[in-house]
């Protein structure tokens, strides 16, 4: 039974030095739980962006769109489906009066008859096709006092040399008058050939004038100096929302304005137009107009400075270059100027021209490749016609270019 004893004291001893020795084994101090004061809220980050690296980071973030668009919910009709769905819109009791009831229509045609040979000319507007309505005006009242000319200028490739075209096939104009190629000369011209007493008067259906080819200040410029002429005479359409701040009452055209509501469809003048499509009176893809002219509209003075400061010696030259050439377009045209730059656009050939007689560009790929920097960051925008050279200008204001330009080095 000592054994036994002996046994379990020895146990017992060496249960107690293993409790020892944990207890003398160092454990790592619990860390505190820091309590966030207030006042960290307020403090910002160590490094902060600088304006020239804050614009290129937010330039270079791809905008966030949706793809669940209503275009793509709904499917565009087809020719079929568009033109059965069209066939039993036509009602009589829709029509307007100035369609249906002739001694309206006929009151109506003496009367603007009579204001235009007063020297007024005249703006028809309301819903509703007006093109058929002018038509008949012309026929049956302006061609047995003169001579009449029909422009179309709902039409996509409308250009303000082909009506110059039709007056001069006029009888007895090419014989007496002198015309230039450009159309302001052209312009001065025909008023100058029409301003003779013993010419009979001259009457111009002008459909849509509001249309963007009709709206530029050089073509409305061209239009004033007809409209001057005391044996011209403008009768003209319009269905822009903001054609009273287009062709303003204050200008020498001494408008008047008449409503010839038609309710009548805008067939013709949509001809050119997929109306089977959401987007179908617009010209151009939705793409194409993300990445137009307009797109670059809103570029500031700050961005310009950023953009001209990460690009090279000669890109900085290429600018300085297009931009003297842009402002004096614009003196050049004096009180006429616009905020629109794309009337004072410089042609590539002629700016191809000029880098190279500069040492600026030599060739074609090394000219592209300058204007590409500036095209990316839309400081530079082109535009070509259907057959027309291409164009180049920096859509800046005349008093915001004149200050990018005054910042640039002065070897630019």
């Amino acid at each position: 039974m000592q054994p036994d004893s002996e046994d379990s004291d020895s146990d017992a001893e060496l249960t107690a030095s293993s409790d020892d020795e944990q207890a003398q084994v160092p454990t790592t101090p619990s860390k505190k739980r820091k309590i966030r004061s207030p006042d960290d809220d307020h403090v910002g980050p160590i490094i902060v962006q600088a304006a020239f690296d804050a614009y290129f980071t937010h330039t270079a973030a791809r905008p966030q769109t949706s793809t669940s668009v209503f275009s793509a919910i709904i499917p565009p009709l087809s020719s079929q489906e568009y033109a059965e769905a069209t066939k039993d819109m036509s009602d009589k009791n829709m029509q307007s009066i100035l369609l249906t009831d002739n001694k309206v229509r006929n009151t109506l045609f003496t009367q603007i008859l009579r204001q235009v040979n007063e020297g007024f000319n005249v703006l028809c507007y309301g819903y509703g096709s007006k093109r058929s309505l002018l038509n008949q005006f012309a026929i049956e009242r302006c061609s047995k006092h003169g001579h009449v000319v029909v422009v179309n200028g709902f039409q996509a490739s409308f250009n303000i040399k082909d009506m110059f075209m039709s007056l001069e096939s006029l009888p007895g104009y090419r014989d007496e008058a002198s015309t230039g190629s450009s159309i302001e000369s052209q312009s001065k011209a025909v008023a100058e050939f029409f301003s003779e007493s013993q010419k009979r008067h001259l009457y111009l259906i002008i459909h849509n004038i509001d249309s963007p080819s009709l709206r530029t200040p050089k073509v409305k410029a061209c239009l004033e100096t007809l409209a001057a002429a005391a044996r011209i005479h403008i009768i003209a359409s319009v269905d822009h929302v903001s054609a009273p701040l287009i062709w303003s009452s204050r200008e020498r055209f001494s408008w008047l304005w008449h409503d010839l509501t038609t309710l009548a469809p805008y067939d013709v003048e949509l001809a050119h137009a997929d109306r089977s499509s959401i987007s179908g009176a617009q010209p151009t893809s939705r793409k194409q107009r993300a990445d137009g002219p307009q797109a670059a509209a809103n570029i500031s003075e700050t961005a310009a400075s950023h953009i001209l400061a990460s690009v090279n010696q000669n890109a900085l030259k290429l600018f300085a270059l297009i931009a003297r050439k842009q402002l004096e377009a614009v003196e050049d045209a004096g009180a006429s100027a616009s905020n629109d730059m794309q009337p004072y656009a410089i042609e590539y050939e002629m700016l191809f021209k000029l880098t190279r007689e500069q040492f600026i560009a030599t060739t074609d790929t090394s000219l592209r490749q300058l204007l590409g920097e500036f095209r990316d960051h839309s400081l530079i925008v082109s535009a070509q016609g259907s057959s027309g050279p291409e164009k180049l200008w920096i859509p800046l204001r005349k008093e915001r270019l004149t200050n990018v330009l005054n910042g640039l080095p002065s070897t630019t």
